[in-house]
């Protein structure tokens, strides 16, 4: 942490007058506002037009003053309710609430969001549809605006923790994007006791300034407790506990035999050597390698996925359910399917020593790892050996050639290594980031926190999912000559932010990590070359997180813009329908094309169904992280008092967030909690202040701290800093 001291300047006073002058200025305008000369010709006399310049920006950012073309208006002096949905400035867009109160308006007109501060987001909720007024575009390309009008709710239940007074009762809420606590009247609260978690309904929000007003409309039960908060997470997050009885009728009605009729319409595959690779706790087994070797040299590597449209027909009740579901939730200590256990652990589960229905892509590769040709279609496998990724790894690793199975995932293993080397070569990003796994005990109470290591059993598995997605989106996407595309399902995942690459840069250079983006491609090789640098390194874990966040998010469309993470111009999700809805469309797709029928979807019901895909998986990347979260608490409430080695991950205005190096586990120190004077919070820099001592807290830079309590309720870690003379060097 640097020690500089903060420098007193003249400079400083003279352009906070500045800026007060010109906001009075503009104000005097009324709704007429001030262009920009006549801006410049009021202040040239005493100030330069960098000045001058450099103060608008500022009220601009600020959201005290807004810009329409060259015009500068007061936001005080616009009647709001006069602005319709014809002004150009005004747009529709879903909220993306930040812990700091912030918000992004993710925006379909708009190519990037609209940045929101904490006192311009009104009555707004995370997730709500609002309008929104574009306030300012800065030059960095960023844009500010301000929350008009909530147009749809979400939700107007929420989920959090009541706390009872003698004359009202409030709940706070568990997701941190709520930042509001719900005020409830106690003949509103249902009998439930203090600390009770409970789900609130929102009855009215009159003052944004105020609470709003909310009654209890169920009690889940104690907070804390596993089972609540995690039944808590899941509906929160929007996703249902329990599957409707339409769903289940069907399912007694599902065939538990393979039809006869099947084994004369698929390609038989059930004499060759085929094997499953998965985590040794899966439940569902969707995906199978088989490994055939060709007398001319070469290699039939058959990639083999449940053939989950079979049972799942368009418009059927489980169909319904999965579109509604779109993903399965994989929380810390369990995993809410998103179609039932019969279908996903029985029926299309490619268990050993069993008969399953398949969609398959097989390769037929030389040494090179070339493909040479390729066959899609349905097939029926049948399961020699299911490995967990040890086995596996055990075999790429032994030096014994008799081992069973061994010769074939060492050759499968060695075309991977290839395949993964070209795609790196041609501008793919290595996003292997560290993931946390917890070691439970028999009550689902986490007792240690460990990092997930990717080895080549894990890479190779993923290599071959990656090249059948690849090859499917082209075989299903591009066009032939003279004739259009039918409408399918993209994977798809835009350029990153130049502005975010840029602050990134800075970010890396504080450990010593020069960076260069220049263009798109070099922009890949340099993160991949950073990746490798800081492999096993205590920054690792917030670089790579940060990186991450550069990037653009990868979504589904029917516009294929290509996949910019893993520089493939066509990829469309095929190999994990069991768990996610996209591919089941894509199955769909690619039989109509096989069999020459009409297109399987029209293209506009096809993208709105995208649409709720990406919402869906959002949502259930929002409950993963919840459920992580709730556990690393709950991990590190047995460790109050203990000191770790932090890293800063974030600034905001009120604090820091540090995560533990040695856990991966997130906290907060309050502002207040790091300096008895002000803290002066610099977002361009992201960075707070000491306004006496000039200490600056930055992201990336180390920092010795304390865990002092924690909040189960509300997934809180807080920290205290560890003062210099208690650190042992």
């Amino acid at each position: 942490m640097s020690k500089n001291k903060k420098k007193s300047s003249g400079k400083g006073e003279k352009r906070k007058a500045l800026n007060k002058e010109i906001q009075k200025f503009i104000e005097k305008s009324g709704d007429k506002g001030r262009d920009k000369n006549k801006v410049l010709k009021q202040f040239l006399r005493e100030n330069s037009s960098q000045e001058i310049f450099s103060s608008l920006d500022f009220l601009t950012s600020r959201g005290k003053i807004i810009k329409t073309e060259n015009v500068y208006k007061s936001l005080q002096k616009i009647d709001k309710s006069e602005i319709d949905e014809n002004n150009p400035n005004v747009y529709t867009g879903q909220v993306d609430m930040t812990r700091s109160g912030a918000a992004y308006i993710i925006c379909d007109d708009l190519n990037k969001d609209i940045y929101v501060r904490p006192q311009k987001t009104g009555k707004a909720f995370h997730r709500d549809i609002v309008k929104v007024l574009l306030t300012n575009v800065r030059k960095s390309g960023k844009n500010d605006g301000e929350i008009l009008e909530v147009v749809k709710r979400h939700t107007d239940q929420f989920i959090g923790t009541i706390h009872l007074s003698k004359s009202f009762a409030f709940v706070v809420p568990d997701k941190e994007e709520i930042q509001s606590d719900f005020f409830v009247p106690l003949n509103k609260i249902m009998n439930a006791k203090d600390g009770e978690k409970v789900i609130v309904q929102l009855i009215s929000w009159d003052d944004p300034t105020k609470s709003p007003l909310g009654e209890v409309i169920n009690r889940l039960g104690k907070a804390g407790d596993n089972e609540v908060e995690m039944q808590s997470i899941l509906i929160e997050n929007g996703f249902n506990l329990e599957f409707p009885a339409s769903v289940m009728d069907q399912l007694k009605k599902l065939p538990t035999k393979i039809p006869a009729e099947e084994y004369d319409k698929r390609e038989d595959f059930r004499n060759i050597t085929t094997f499953t690779i998965d985590p040794d706790d899966a439940q569902d087994f969707d995906d199978a390698l088989s490994f055939e070797k060709m007398d001319n040299g070469h290699y039939k590597i058959g990639v083999h996925i449940a053939d989950v449209s079979f049972y799942v027909r368009p418009g059927n009740p489980l169909d319904i359910e999965a579109q509604e579901r779109c993903t399965s939730v994989y929380l810390v200590d369990r995993v809410l399917p998103m179609l039932p256990e019969k279908i996903s652990n029985e029926l299309c589960s490619l268990r050993p020593n069993e008969e399953k229905l398949c969609y398959s892509v097989v390769f037929e590769m030389n040494d090179l790892a070339e493909v040479k040709n390729i066959w899609y279609g349905r097939t029926i496998i049948y399961s020699d050996q299911r490995f967990t990724y040890d086995d596996a790894q055990k075999l790429i690793e032994t030096s014994d050639k008799n081992q069973k199975f061994a010769h074939e995932i060492k050759t499968i293993n060695k075309l991977a290594k290839i395949l993964r080397k070209k795609r790196f070569e041609n501008g793919s990003i290595d996003f292997s980031s560290e993931e946390v796994k917890f070691k439970l005990d028999e009550n689902k109470k986490p007792i240690a926190i460990e990092i997930k290591v990717m080895r080549d059993a894990n890479r190779m598995i993923e290599d071959f999912m990656l090249l059948t997605n690849k090859y499917v989106s082209l075989f299903a996407g591009k066009p032939e000559k003279g004739k259009n595309p039918v409408p399918m399902i993209y994977r798809i995942h835009d350029t990153p932010d130049s502005t975010k690459l840029e602050n990134f840069a800075v970010f890396a250079k504080k450990f010593g990590y020069d960076l260069k983006f220049d263009d798109p491609k070099q922009t890949a090789h340099t993160l991949n070359g950073l990746y490798a640098k800081i492999k096993g390194k205590k920054e690792q874990h917030v670089l790579e997180t940060l990186g991450i966040r550069t990037m653009s998010k990868a979504a589904y469309s029917t516009n294929n813009i290509g996949h910019y993470g893993l520089a493939f111009d066509y990829y469309s999700h095929f190999t994990s329908p069991i768990r996610r809805y996209p591919d089941v469309l894509a199955h769909r797709i690619i039989t109509n094309v096989l069999e020459k029928k009409k297109a399987a979807y029209d293209k506009i019901e096809l993208e709105e169904l995208c649409k709720r895909s990406s919402m869906m998986e959002r949502f259930a990347m929002e409950a993963e992280r919840d459920s992580v979260k709730y556990k690393q608490v709950e991990y590190i409430s047995e460790h109050i008092g203990e000191s770790f080695e932090g890293i800063i991950s974030g600034v905001i205005q009120r604090g820091i967030f540090v995560e533990l190096v040695e856990n991966k586990c997130e906290g907060f120190i309050s502002a207040r909690d790091l300096s008895d004077s002000d803290m002066e919070y610099d977002e361009s820099k992201v960075c707070l202040t000491d306004t006496r001592t000039g200490d600056k807290y930055q992201i990336g830079e180390d920092l010795k701290v304390r865990v002092v309590g924690t909040n189960i309720e509300k997934r809180q870690i807080d920290l205290e800093t560890v003062p210099e003379d208690e650190i042992e060097h």
